[in-house]
């Protein structure tokens, strides 16, 4: 399936639209004041040792210590011998050479591991390692095998580290992976030769800026084009290209149309709907998607779907649609951790076995790893999805001041029976001339009409006048009792 990658380019960000058949498929946005962490390579100092929890807290020279737990450890992971406690290892005011495989989310620190790794566009590179690996999606064990020799024969006899072959790599040729080692090989000696002079906690290595991971990471052999609307960056990315990965140059074409390359293509109406909880389906269902701290859930509901033959078919035909739909909400807003999907209730075996099995080819798509369950009892699909960056909501929103993140805001009358109480509770401990009201207009208006009868029984009641004034600053829930 022939894909692009636009690319939109401001002094303050950097926007990556993957596109397949004119619709976004994945969007990625990388803010300048805000460059995400992850594969980034930190000289730390060990903070605080915790043996209860097995894990260190480091400062990496952020503003909160990053994480390390004692599964993340190299020289646990691959000793071969019974895993040593955290507490014989590592020990506070230690320097420790780190790497961020979790960015910060909500109020955690990123997380680290020992073990390094390196990407190219064929290879990963793991200093440590003397193994060579092949990526599970290469499938059949002559063609693993075949790259493994492939690679072994390029590599001198003194080299030191291992590899995992990537996916990519499959069609390459020796050429390729000469550049690849060559480019990783360079990268890592400058790693070390920076370390030998650090002082913690100190930055050793950053990873690419987004656009030049589109080179890396993003283009495949169904890419027909990159589109770039700055001129600098396009010729960034060709200097990078004619250095690492020369099939990718003739792909990249600067932009200079009339209308901005989003508005072209629609894509900021599309980030507009991967904002709002509600996604409509063509067939009339829709999906209702929740995010949360701890999960996020998917529903999914016929809507003005009522079919042409049945009401098992149209529960059917809906959930199918939705499976394609869910799966790529769930790479458009970068959604992770624990996922809940709530399929409309199939009675018929064969068709939850369809619906599942579709699931599982749209999720196939991922670039990020997934597990899927199968329906449990209640009839839900459990699934994760590796979360290593914030959401799309989380990088382009923040919590309402107004409901504080509720989703939902008090009513006129709830408010002006929170304002009732608050003068009663003022009136026992104050002997006030008068009480005013300050509030928005929808809760004066409310007090002047269905609610003037309570408000002047109160008035008799605490044998004083009360005045109300709107205060157009006000939100709904927002309020003042003024003493006079």
């Amino acid at each position: 399936m022939s894909e692009e990658i636009l690319i939109n380019v401001t002094p303050q960000e950097t926007r990556v639209a993957v596109m397949q058949l004119g619709v976004v498929q994945e969007l990625h946005i990388e803010r300048g004041s805000n460059r995400g962490i992850a594969g980034n390579v930190y000289l730390g100092r060990i903070k605080r040792v915790l043996p209860g929890m097995q894990s260190a807290f480091i400062d990496i020279g952020l503003e909160r210590s990053a994480f390390l737990h004692v599964a993340d450890i190299w020289e646990n992971s691959n000793s071969g011998i019974e895993a040593k406690p955290i507490e014989k290892i590592l020990f506070e005011g230690q320097n420790l050479l780190v790497q961020v495989i979790k960015e910060p989310i909500g109020s955690k620190g990123a997380r680290l591991t020992t073990q390094l790794s390196f990407a190219g566009r064929l290879l990963v590179f793991l200093p440590q390692e003397m193994r060579i690996g092949v990526s599970q999606r290469i499938e059949g064990t002559e063609q693993r095998d075949a790259l493994r020799a492939k690679l072994q024969a390029i590599l001198p006899p003194d080299h030191h580290g291992g590899y995992i072959i990537r996916t990519v790599a499959e069609a390459k040729d020796d050429a390729h992976f000469a550049i690849d080692i060559a480019y990783l090989d360079k990268l890592w000696s400058n790693l070390q030769t920076a370390a030998k002079t650090a002082s913690a906690p100190q930055l050793l290595y950053q990873e690419l800026d987004i656009s030049l991971r589109v080179l890396r990471d993003f283009v495949s052999e169904e890419t027909a084009r990159i589109l770039i609307d700055s001129r600098s960056t396009r010729n960034k990315m060709l200097e990078f290209a004619d250095n690492y990965n020369a099939d990718a140059a003739q792909l990249l074409e600067h932009y200079t149309g009339a209308r901005p390359l989003f508005d072209m293509y629609n894509i900021e109406e599309e980030i507009e709907r991967a904002l709002s909880k509600r996604v409509d389906l063509k067939s009339g269902g829709y999906l209702i998607i929740d995010q949360t701290e701890a999960l996020t859930t998917v529903d999914v509901n016929t809507g003005g779907f009522v079919g042409v033959r049945n009401f098992d078919d149209t529960i059917f035909k809906t959930n199918l649609e939705a499976t394609q739909v869910i799966a790529r909400q769930l790479r458009l807003r970068n959604l992770g951790g624990i996922i809940i999907c709530d399929f409309i209730d199939m009675d018929n075996l064969q068709h939850r076995d369809a619906v599942l099995e579709e699931f599982k080819k749209a999720l196939a798509r991922d670039h990020t790893r997934i597990s899927v369950n199968n329906f449990s009892s209640l009839g839900l699909v459990e699934m994760t999805r590796k979360r290593t960056r914030e959401s799309l909501a989380h990088v382009l929103c923040e919590p309402c001041p107004t409901c504080k993140g509720r989703g939902e805001v008090k009513t006129a009358q709830t408010v002006c029976y929170e304002i009732l109480r608050e003068i009663v509770r003022e009136a026992r401990q104050f002997d006030a001339r008068e009480y005013r009201i300050l509030a928005s207009q929808q809760v004066i208006d409310l007090f002047l009409e269905e609610e003037s009868q309570a408000l002047a029984g109160l008035s008799d009641f605490i044998e004083k006048p009360i005045s109300m004034l709107v205060e157009n600053q006000y939100n709904q829930e927002q309020y003042d009792v003024i003493l006079m």
